[in-house]
């Protein structure tokens, strides 16, 4: 080599640089899209099946809370972390004799008492009280818009030690609810029947995204933060 030569200085190895460095040429797009739809919709799935899920609401159980035709998420993951908590709105399998149609078989309610706490209807003032703390539930229970009546917290006296790995769970428009007070009433006092279990939740549902207008994140109300552990 000469000195002061660079080297490709003659053209030719500039050429041979440049042809290098032009990148590899890649599959068509369409040759990559059905790959690329394939693995969304995996994803998809295992999101779906093992995250979170969208539920709609059939039922005017929750309202006034949720209303029917209203969609929720609902992570499916966070029990299996830890249990449900009291306050909380889950989705849950529930028990045959609670389905008037048995493919109906997925509900959405209220968790009021967790295993091990005693529930209690009514005091004095006519509320619900666990471990002996009444709960004020005026921030969530039906109103009716014709009369701008309230629901009461129930139409019908229960006293219950929740079973450890059950839950008390009641829908918040409480005069039209399929629940825990409801299914003590029907089974004679049958505190099995009246709870379901842990194992039956299928997750929490954490934000009403649709209609969007009444988009809203569900916080557990902080009435739930003042009731003690069970002695």
């Amino acid at each position: 080599m000469e000195e002061g030569q660079a080297p490709g200085a003659d053209g030719e190895g500039a050429e041979e640089s440049s042809e290098k460095q032009q990148p590899k040429k890649k599959g068509s797009f369409w040759k990559e899209l059905p790959i690329l739809l394939g693995v969304a919709i995996l994803v998809a799935i295992v999101v779906r099946t093992w995250v979170v899920q969208t539920y709609y609401i059939p039922s005017g159980s929750m309202e006034t809370t949720l209303q029917i035709n209203d969609r929720v998420l609902v992570n499916k993951l966070v029990h299996d972390f830890s249990d449900p908590e009291r306050g909380e709105i889950i989705v849950f399998t529930a028990p045959k004799d609670w389905r008037s149609v048995e493919e109906e078989d997925e509900f959405i309610k209220r968790v009021i008492a967790v295993g091990g706490d005693h529930v209690v209807c009514c005091d004095d003032q006519g509320r619900i009280t666990v471990n002996g703390q009444p709960l004020d539930e005026t921030s969530y229970l039906y109103v009716n818009p014709l009369t701008g009546e309230q629901d009461p917290p129930s139409g019908d006296p229960f006293d219950v030690i929740v079973p450890e790995g059950r839950l008390w769970v009641m829908g918040d428009h409480r005069s039209a609810s399929g629940d825990s007070r409801e299914r003590y009433i029907r089974n004679g006092g049958s505190v099995e029947g009246a709870t379901i279990s842990v194992d039956a939740v299928i997750g929490k549902a954490f934000v009403l995204f649709w209609p969007f207008s009444d988009f809203n994140w569900f916080a557990i109300p902080e009435t739930y933060d003042d009731v003690p552990e069970p002695s």
